[in-house]
């Protein structure tokens, strides 16, 4: 399983990367695979300002429904519209063409707060 250096993780299973002041989300390996094969994502926030914790959409996999949440408060600027097509990339790839969410933060001390990847690693461990 990977656990990527240069993420940030929460946990409820999500990661974040940063760049400048814009955050790319998504939710972990370990989350897809507790899940198991995601047949469909439900995110209809783009423009909204969300909160820390706060629930931006949903994943239905084939055993469950799950809630995705921010991990830091901002304003989610752009949300990953080929997932609507085609979920198999969260399944497939979930550091990469499977991120749910782009999001301007409010703080990037938020993001720096977070879990790194070893911390991230000893939680699901």
């Amino acid at each position: 399983m990977e656990f990527p250096a240069n993420l940030r993780y929460t946990k409820d299973h999500e990661w974040i990367s940063l760049d400048g002041n814009i955050a790319t989300v998504g939710i972990t390996e370990f989350a897809q695979h507790e899940l198991g094969d995601i047949v469909f994502v439900d995110i209809s926030a783009e423009g909204k300002h969300v909160g820390a914790n706060e629930i931006f959409g949903t994943v239905e996999a084939v055993k469950t429904v799950s809630d995705l949440y921010s991990p830091v408060a901002g304003t989610i600027t752009e949300v990953n519209g080929g997932l609507e097509n085609n979920p198999e990339s969260v399944n497939s790839d979930p550091y990469g063409a499977g991120w749910m969410i782009k999001m301007e933060v409010d703080s990037v001390d938020e993001v720096n707060a977070l879990m790194d990847a070893a911390a991230y690693k000893a939680l699901v461990d």
